[in-house]
């Protein structure tokens, strides 16, 4: 499977990315997407990225709209999970600001994580939030391609 190329517009230098919104009651969970998305958009593209919109010939907005948390493996013994998965829904959308046409939209971006749960209770380490990292650079990593390969 192979994209078309870009079709973003060749006249476009900078491009503003706001930070997400939150609409979880998940701690900062938009600051960390916000931050993968930048460091992917500049290790990946040409684009100068900057945070007001009045700087900028496109705007690429997002929202995280839903965090789920979920056991999928449980200890036969003791019947507590042993692994999770964490599911975060967003909204993306990447604006032309002068025209307000819009070049890509998703309104149900969906990204999964498994993490282990400890079951020693000397041992245990908090997984989650690394969890939450590695998913932020996946959402970032895959949403860069999709505006860069048109898929």
């Amino acid at each position: 499977m192979a994209g078309r190329g870009s079709e973003l517009p060749a006249e476009w230098k900078t491009l503003a990315v706001p930070a997400l919104e939150n609409h979880t009651s998940r701690y900062r969970i938009e600051q960390r997407m916000t931050e993968a998305l930048v460091r992917e958009l500049l290790a990946r593209t040409k684009y100068r990225v900057v945070p007001e919109e009045t700087a900028a010939d496109a705007v690429l907005r997002g929202e995280v709209v839903r965090v789920e948390s979920n056991a999928v493996l449980f200890d036969a013994a003791t019947g507590r999970a042993t692994a999770m998965v964490v599911t975060v829904h967003l909204k993306v959308r990447l604006t032309d600001r002068a025209s307000g046409k819009v070049h890509f939209n998703n309104d149900d971006f969906v990204f999964r994580e498994q993490y282990e749960v400890s079951t020693d209770v000397s041992s245990f380490f908090e997984e989650q939030q690394p969890a939450l990292d590695r998913m932020a650079r996946d959402f970032a990593a895959r949403l860069v391609s999709a505006l860069l390969e048109n898929f």
